[in-house]
């Protein structure tokens, strides 16, 4: 993964709703959920969510499929796994890791 598409995956999580929206569609599982039903679940705007979605379909996030009417929204998850595989590929590479932290909660 190159450094500027890292960067645009993080930036566009870096905004609250589209981390809430992606969390709602990686609990998803592989299928995934109707734009519907995730308006409803994250009680936002149609036209909101479509801004936050369109972002995170551009950066490789998230996929849409078209289902007759319905319009299926998909975590991408080879793409969250190459961004945290980017994240750690070279964790400790320069030094020692420090002990991970008992009862830390994220």
């Amino acid at each position: 993964m190159k450094l500027e598409k890292a960067a645009a995956q993080l930036e566009a999580l870096g905004n609250p709703t589209r981390l809430q929206l992606y969390r709602t569609l990686v609990r998803a599982g592989d299928e995934g959920l109707p734009v519907g039903r995730v308006q409803e679940t994250l009680g936002i705007a149609a036209s909101t969510l479509s801004h936050h979605l369109k972002r995170l379909v551009d950066t490789g996030l998230v996929t849409q499929e078209r289902q007759a009417t319905t319009l299926i929204c998909r975590a991408n998850y080879p793409g969250m796994n190459a961004l945290i595989g980017y994240l750690a590929d070279e964790c400790c590479a320069d030094g020692k890791c420090a002990p991970a932290a008992k009862g830390v909660a994220a």
